[in-house]
């Protein structure tokens, strides 16, 4: 995942409105011809990515580290998620950049019209930068992002404001049965891996500043970072940057060891009370990690199952030929790790226990059977005639050349995209599904179900 970026300022606002017709014709052009990923690795360490894009006089950097929740102390998630949006509320005087405070950091991108944040997810954290490529503003605003990731303050008022407002945010979300079943769900699919622990109130509340720094310090070093940039700057002003952003940050450490994940789980079910009008239901296991050779049989699959939307099994099956819901749908998201394979949808209560029975019916079917020819096309036809979409843009561009480095993806994987959606077979989907999601052995979750029904641990 990269990093998400704050809103940009009007005049990047303006420009990138403006140039909206050369970043499409751009997508078109890159979707038909080889996109020129150039890579090295800096005098520092780190993995870096090029694309030269010159459409458009703007660069988009991400810088990802592997600082993500999964290194979350027990009893402290959330530190990886401070650690990373907290970056820009405060740093010390660094490389001739005086020290600024969150308002002066504020106020020194907008005159640049950059834009820049921090995030985390459960692999990585990192920041990302929009900026223009004139002069001064490309200068000073790689500038001031080097000063943020490389001499961070985090200034003990800001902490304590920024706890209590994900404190506010974590209470708020559980209290919608969505969000409830899938923490529920994480926990059950991954009881022994941090993928299955959530930040909670009481763990916010537990980190403490001296906790933020030494988090910043073991894991934001170079050795641990992929710079991706994709812009309209050459090689050498490349090259150039990511020494600059990636020269002079703390030391790190090795990475610490991670357990495995257990691809088996027992099967089990878990039924949660909630006032919502509408049962919400999740089940899944852990399923693939990034970069397995059966991905492009799974996507292709998943498709056909539950991903495609309208067009899948699951939602013939379950809206339209029985209308007992209003949408359903599958997914993998595969990790460093072994990602979880997951269904999801909602339900009128009294109508939960068959719709959950139909959408077992039609897993271990697709699982034993896999797709009918009809379906592979369609779905291989929808695939490949969308993949426009997922370059129309230098920031999705960034987003997909940031996931070849982060996860040591081949430089031609978006060459070679659709050409390995088109040789997917029906028995490659069939055999793939069958090593890798196992209906028999899966975690459920229901929240709000049907009035009466006794919760149960699990399910034989």
């Amino acid at each position: 995942m990269t990093q998400s970026v704050t809103s940009a300022p009007r005049p990047l606002r303006k420009l990138a409105g403006a140039a909206l017709g050369a970043v499409v014709l751009l997508a078109a052009q890159l979707a038909q011809a080889a996109i020129p990923i150039e890579h090295w690795t800096a005098s520092t360490g780190a993995r870096v990515f090029f694309v030269h894009s010159p459409s458009i006089p703007m660069l988009d950097i991400n810088i990802d580290f592997d600082a993500g929740s999964r290194y979350d102390p027990q009893g402290k998630a959330g530190l990886a998620t401070l650690t990373a949006a907290l970056l820009d509320k405060g740093a010390a005087a660094q490389d001739g950049q005086p020290a600024r405070d969150e308002a002066r950091i504020a106020d020194a991108f907008a005159d640049t019209g950059a834009a820049f944040g921090g995030a985390a997810g459960g692999d990585r954290g990192g920041i990302g930068l929009r900026t223009l490529t004139a002069q001064p503003e490309l200068d000073q605003s790689v500038a001031l992002a080097a000063q943020l990731i490389k001499a961070p303050t985090y200034p003990d008022a800001v902490v304590g404001r920024e706890k209590q407002r994900l404190i506010t945010a974590i209470r708020e979300a559980d209290t919608k049965p969505g969000v409830i079943a899938d923490k529920a769900l994480a926990r059950a699919m991954y009881p022994d891996h941090p993928y299955g622990v959530a930040a909670t109130p009481e763990s916010v509340a537990s980190i403490t500043r001296d906790d933020i720094v030494g988090f910043w310090r073991d894991n934001y070093g170079a050795q641990r970072a992929v710079v991706t940039l994709i812009g309209a700057v050459d090689r050498k002003q490349a090259e150039a940057i990511a020494e600059q952003l990636t020269r002079g940050l703390p030391p790190g450490r090795a990475a610490p060891a991670l357990p495995q994940v257990k691809l088996k789980i027992a099967p089990s079910e878990q039924r949660l009370p909630h006032p919502a009008q509408q049962s919400s239901v999740a089940l899944g296991q852990p399923a693939i990690a990034r970069g397995d050779p059966d991905y492009f049989a799974l996507l292709v699959g998943n498709y056909v199952l539950g991903g495609g939307g309208f067009s899948s099994r699951l939602t013939d099956e379950v809206r339209e030929k029985r209308g007992l819901t209003y949408g359903v749908d599958s997914y993998f998201a595969p990790s460093k790790q072994p990602g979880p394979f997951g269904i999801s949808l909602q339900t009128k209560k009294a109508q939960t226990d068959e719709a959950l029975a139909l959408v077992r019916q039609v897993l271990t079917r697709f699982v034993a059977e896999g797709p009918s020819e009809k379906e592979l096309r369609a779905a291989k036809d929808n695939l490949v005639n969308g993949f426009p979409l997922r370059i129309d843009n230098n920031r999705k561009l960034l987003t997909n050349v940031a996931n070849i480095g982060w996860y040591g993806l081949p430089l031609d994987y978006l060459d070679t995209w659709t050409a390995q959606i088109g040789k997917v077979t029906r028995e490659q989907v069939r055999a793939a599904f069958q090593r890798h999601v196992h209906p028999d052995n899966m975690a459920t979750v229901i929240v709000g179900g049907p009035v009466g029904a006794a919760p149960t641990a699990s399910r034989q």
